[in-house]
């Protein structure tokens, strides 16, 4: 009498099939593609550098109000175009629909003070009690003035 034996080992596969990750990965790709430029609010604008800037995490939102004055002088209230005299009676419109009466404000670091000042202003004549600015972190070159001495 024999014994019979199984060799049920010798019929496995052990490569990796990787087809259904890469199909995944193309899908998340394409996603993220479509999705990562309408994640920007507004318009873009090169912000003032400043050493020590205040986080304002609640300009980010969707709804928050962000007023943007450009280099050329344009301004722009979320991602319309408006004229400065225009600017007082939207955000007053706005603010009625809203909790949140903050307004912040994004000027481009070479826009002129004028324009700053114009925007800030009717903003103010729109009843609007917080007011941020909005900037960048500067970032700092070693030996320059203002930069952390090394030990």
């Amino acid at each position: 009498m024999a014994i019979a034996t199984r060799n049920e080992g010798a019929n496995v596969n052990s490569n990796i099939n990787v087809t259904p990750m890469v199909d995944v990965m193309l899908v998340l790709l394409i996603i993220f593609m479509v999705i990562t430029p309408m994640l920007q609010q507004g318009v873009s604008v090169d912000l003032a550098k400043v050493n020590n800037p205040e986080r304002m995490p609640d300009a980010e939102r969707e709804d928050a109000l962000v007023v943007a004055v450009m280099r050329d002088g344009t301004i722009y209230f979320r991602s319309d175009k408006v004229q400065v005299d225009d600017l007082t009676q939207k955000v007053k419109d706005r603010l009625a629909s809203q909790t949140d009466k903050r307004v912040y404000v994004k000027a481009d670091a070479r826009a002129k003070f004028g324009a700053v000042v114009g925007v800030v202003d009717n903003v103010r004549a729109a009843g609007v009690d917080q007011l941020g600015l909005l900037t960048d972190q500067r970032k700092n070159m070693p030996g320059a003035a203002g930069a952390p001495k090394g030990e």
